[in-house]
């Protein structure tokens, strides 16, 4: 089962049991709306995606206005893809929605927010738990609409000092700098951390701090880019050089 077959399917997210051939998966009313909106009415195919690696293609065996239960007869189960990490400012709530989506779509591994100190100017802010519900909402439609099958870790907002703690020694760590080398030139191996600035940018200080813990200044462009143009540029150079794994069939 190979992505392009799920084009013409209509996709469903389930985390709350295991999938497997046989397996009948219950889904909610959310779900059994969108089955009715795109009209597809009992017996019909469908693919449900579980966040950890599974993506199973099934039947509706049974649709009401409460809910929906497919019946799985194929499940595809993929290894977690090479580690790319983002560290992303917190920053404009709807422009942190669009850069949790396409991020989700290229594969980021996890997704961290920082209070960087030039986070404390924007107004409305995007963090706290009810906003990180919002962003795992937007990440889970993003994962069905690409067929992905690993949905981000999404940890609670962070400081700098939390995020510079401790580095694995085979981490490559990098921090988007106009004036660093382009990240196309840099030797890249997983996992890969990207650390994206604020409006405005790092301070001195935090800058120097990043420095001092490996981080290395590297470049997307020549142009000074918004936080969420930088995170997505950024990711899919890394995604692509540091390519994904094969998929494992099951059933």
């Amino acid at each position: 089962m190979e992505r392009d077959d799920l084009a013409s399917l209509a996709g469903f997210f389930s985390a709350d049991q295991p999938l497997a051939p046989g397996v009948t998966v219950l889904l909610g009313q959310e779900a059994a709306h969108h089955a009715r909106v795109r009209r597809i009415e009992a017996g019909g195919p469908v693919f449900v995606v579980d966040g950890v690696g599974a993506r199973g293609v099934g039947r509706i065996v049974r649709l009401t206005k409460q809910d929906m239960q497919v019946t799985l007869e194929q499940v595809h189960r993929s290894p977690r893809p090479p580690e790319a990490h983002l560290l992303v400012p917190i920053g404009d709530k709807d422009r942190m929605l669009w850069c949790a989506e396409k991020c989700t779509e290229l594969g980021v591994t996890s997704w961290t927010p920082i209070l960087w100190n030039r986070s404390r100017s924007v107004s409305p802010r995007g963090e706290g738990s009810a906003f990180r519900e919002r962003v795992r909402a937007r990440m889970r439609s993003a994962l069905v609409q690409s067929h992905g099958a690993w949905l981000p870790d999404v940890p609670d907002d962070a400081s700098i000092d939390q995020v510079l703690a401790d580095p694995s020694p085979s981490e490559t760590r990098l921090v988007l700098d106009v004036s660093g080398e382009p990240i196309g030139h840099t030797h890249l191996s997983a996992p890969v951390t990207i650390a994206i600035g604020p409006e405005g940018g790092f301070d001195g200080e935090e800058f120097r701090q990043l420095r001092a813990a490996r981080f290395r200044p590297v470049s997307v462009g020549a142009n000074v880019l918004r936080f969420e143009t930088a995170a997505v540029a950024a990711l899919a150079i890394v995604r692509a050089a540091l390519g994904a794994s094969p998929e494992i069939a099951n059933g």
